[in-house]
């Protein structure tokens, strides 16, 4: 049986989130009640578009109530922390139509966060049962911030997380792609070498592809720019330009290259956020963006009214989301609208 992860921008049936629960996340945001507030307004944007699904640890519904609407349902289950576009399942259809769900091995960021968050491993098999999901297995240590597809075969990756030896220092890079490609329905991978550098800290992902570069469109990718020569990104960005300029996808099509220039840098602890713009969410009818209070803000909105006509393009502040080590795409995960679930 085929089993493919279509293009985010398709139909979903619902978004599935995590609220906030580890310290030091909070810590970093600032507080709890700004991490909160942070994650909920994304949550009641997405709303407005499609439902959202929200998992919080027992007993903490009636908190997390308090701060998202009507269209934000509460689900409780042991979690450790609040990436369920990383703990969570990767959803796949097959030519039935029926509902997958590609249940990843999870080690916490290459073991970042185990043993304290070691129940989000099991977040992925949860949320397969609950949305009546087929669950598929994977012995492959990945992350979802860690893929992007173009639901025409191409898959893109970074060197420094799959082929990190602190996931699958056992795997060649050839056994990863086909393991990829079996359980995406891809058939070409694109690699960029490593992520941004406050994603290779140690509170970082070691450089997941959802803040470098993605789909848009078959044939279109987004990247992540760095102007400032100074600016410790300023190289890496080059180079993932570079290649994808230089790439064709699994139809031998060259690619449109479009780049988001970054805003102006944050530091928290002395650390660069190195903010994206690529780290963004379709949603059913829209698209939402990050946003910094930068008037660089309104130069990406404009960018992608032009790419989506017919898409509402909104923006949610993101920078509390950023201090917590990611962006609107890593707390959010599309569940795609298929015959098994109703589509």
């Amino acid at each position: 049986m085929t089993w493919m992860m279509p293009p985010e921008w398709t139909p979903h049936k619902r978004t599935w989130m995590g609220w906030p629960c580890n310290p030091d996340v909070l810590e970093l945001v600032g507080s709890a009640d700004a991490a909160f507030k942070a994650w909920a307004g994304v949550a009641n944007l997405i709303a407005q578009f499609e439902p959202v699904s929200m998992v919080c640890n027992p007993g903490q519904a009636a908190a997390a109530g308090k701060y998202l609407d009507a269209g934000v349902t509460l689900i409780e289950r042991e979690l450790g922390d609040s990436w369920m576009r990383d703990c969570g399942p990767t959803f796949v259809v097959n030519e039935q139509g029926a509902l997958g769900a590609v249940d990843w091995t999870f080690n916490g960021w290459g073991g970042r966060t185990f043993p304290d968050a070691s129940a989000d491993a099991l977040v992925a098999s949860f949320v397969a049962k609950k949305a009546g999901a087929e669950r598929l297995p994977s012995a492959l240590v990945n992350e979802g911030g860690g893929i992007h597809v173009d639901g025409q075969g191409t898959l893109l990756l970074t060197e420094s997380v799959q082929l990190n030896r602190n996931r699958n220092p056992n795997w060649t890079r050839g056994e990863i792609e086909a393991e990829m490609h079996a359980r995406l329905g891809t058939a070409k991978a694109i690699w960029v070498p490593r992520g941004l550098a406050a994603d290779r800290s140690e509170s970082g992902t070691d450089g997941h592809i959802d803040t470098l570069a993605c789909f848009v469109k078959p044939g279109v990718v987004v990247v992540h720019g760095q102007p400032d020569p100074q600016h410790p990104d300023h190289e890496v960005t080059r180079e993932i330009e570079a290649i994808m300029r230089a790439g064709t996808d699994a139809r031998g099509r060259a690619l449109e290259v479009i780049v988001l220039q970054a805003p102006k840098e944050r530091y928290v602890q002395d650390e660069p956020l190195s903010c994206s713009y690529v780290n963004f969410s379709f949603v059913n009818g829209g698209v939402v963006l990050c946003a910094f209070d930068d008037p660089r803000d309104e130069e990406v909105a404009g960018v992608f009214r032009r790419l989506f006509n017919d898409r509402e393009v909104v923006s949610v502040p993101a920078l509390d989301i950023f201090k917590g080590g990611g962006g609107v795409h890593c707390i959010t995960q599309q569940e795609p609208l298929c015959a098994g679930n109703g589509g």
